[in-house]
Parts: C-alpha cells; sequence; structure tokens
C-alpha cells in the first residue's frame, strides 16, 4: 500500500506530519473487560481533570485548534475528532464500547490529544493520499450525514475520500469483519521525530496485543513525503 501526502500541500504547510501504522491478520471482537475497564476509568480521570483544565486549554487540542485555522477552517463550527471526544466527555456523557477497534482507537485519541483514523483496507482502493478538502470533497460519515471537507484535511483512494481529522466515512469504517486495518494518526506539528515514531511504537504494540496479527509503522511527512507498507 502506497501513503503519501500531496506535495502542494507540504509546501504550504511543511510542518505536517502523519504517522501510519499497517496492521494485517488481526481479530477484531468485543473489547476485553480490562480494556472497558481502563476507558471507563480513564473517562472518568479526564472529566476531573477538565473541572480544572477545560478542553481548549489542553495542550494537544489547543495546538490542533490553531492548525485547523490554519489551513482555513473554522474550529468551532468542525471540531476535530479528538476534542468532540474530549467535550463530550467534559458533560459526563462517557463513550460506551463498541468493539476493540474502536474503542482502542478513541482511547488513543483521548490518551495522545490528537485525531486519528483507523480504517478497514479491504474497503480502500489503491494508492491513499492525504490532502485538503474544498467544498466539493465530502462523504457520508459514520456522524450519520454527509460532511464536506472544505479546508481539512482529508484521506482519499481511487474512489475518493474517506477519512479525516473531523470525522471519518462508513465506506472505510472497520467492523468486526475488519482483518487488515489501517492506523493513521494525524500528530501535533511540535512533537519531534522521536517522539513521534516513540508513539507509534508504543500504540502498534497495544493494538497488537489486543488484536494479535503484525503491523509496521511509518511516518511521512516534507522529509519523506511517500511510504510504501
Amino acid at each position: 500500500m502506497e501513503i503519501s501526502i500531496n506535495p502542494t500541500l507540504l509546501t504550504q504547510h511543511p510542518e505536517l506530519k502523519i504517522g501510519i501504522i499497517h496492521y494485517t491478520k488481526i481479530v477484531v471482537a468485543e473489547s476485553p473487560q480490562m480494556i472497558k475497564g481502563r476507558m471507563q476509568l480513564y473517562q472518568e480521570n479526564l472529566f476531573l481533570e477538565m473541572q480544572e483544565l477545560p478542553v481548549t486549554q489542553r495542550e494537544g487540542i489547543a495546538e490542533w485548534r490553531q492548525i485547523w485555522k490554519k489551513l482555513g477552517a473554522d474550529p468551532n463550527r468542525y471540531r476535530h475528532s479528538a476534542e468532540s471526544l474530549m467535550r463530550r466527555i467534559s458533560k459526563q456523557n462517557y463513550l460506551t464500547p463498541i468493539h476493540s477497534g474502536v474503542d482502542l482507537n478513541n482511547f488513543f485519541s483521548l490518551q495522545y490529544e490528537m485525531p486519528i483514523g483507523l480504517y478497514d483496507v479491504a474497503q480502500i482502493k489503491g494508492f491513499v493520499t492525504i490532502d485538503l478538502g474544498h467544498d466539493e470533497i465530502g462523504y457520508e460519515g459514520l456522524n450519520g450525514r454527509f460532511n464536506t471537507l472544505e479546508n481539512i484535511l482529508y484521506s482519499r483512494d481511487e474512489v475518493g475520500a474517506f477519512g479525516s481529522p473531523f470525522v471519518d466515512s462508513k465506506r472505510t469504517a472497520v467492523t468486526e469483519e475488519t482483518t487488515d486495518a489501517l492506523h493513521i494518526f494525524y500528530f501535533r506539528p511540535s512533537l519531534t521525530n522521536d517522539a513521534a515514531n516513540e508513539l507509534l511504537a508504543s500504540a502498534g504494540k497495544m493494538f497488537n496485543q489486543i488484536h494479535g496479527g503484525h503491523y509496521q509503522i511509518a511516518i511521512i511527512s516534507n522529509d519523506v513525503p511517500s511510504i510504501t507498507l
């Protein structure tokens, strides 16, 4: 699988850095009780923390709001997925378990304070490109409506757009039938390459412990704009 960032986007925003994990031969199922318990406790602790430190003042959330503005989108109208999750928890509207893939993806997004997408590779056709959307780019999202991705980062394959830091599409959603998956981490630009690699290695190891199979990690950025996994 070839994954790249549009060179024009990198010319305008050379600070962008995207983490990739490609999983093969995984088994997605109901989350183990350990994951459910850890996720519940983590959300309860986050709720208490946010009584002192509001969502938009958290380091990762604030940095991604700035990226949103720099790309030309309104962070108050189109909140990135990590902020949306945090806001739910700040209202004690805790996330309920769905399955091991989604549950772990949400946990990573909360823990690292960044948008992260998880996609079913069987539903992705051909090469993948990260680009900046316009008013004619969009898809039916997991939020149950058609989402236009103007001035929002998005992923596309040969069929069209399928993911973004805003909301992901139904077309490539991971289910309990998924055996190969693609994880896309929208890193904060302030994260060093070493820290980004350590984060990917840690996330990949934890995902692998729950789902089995194999995985490869990579980072695409201005230094390495295209990779093959």
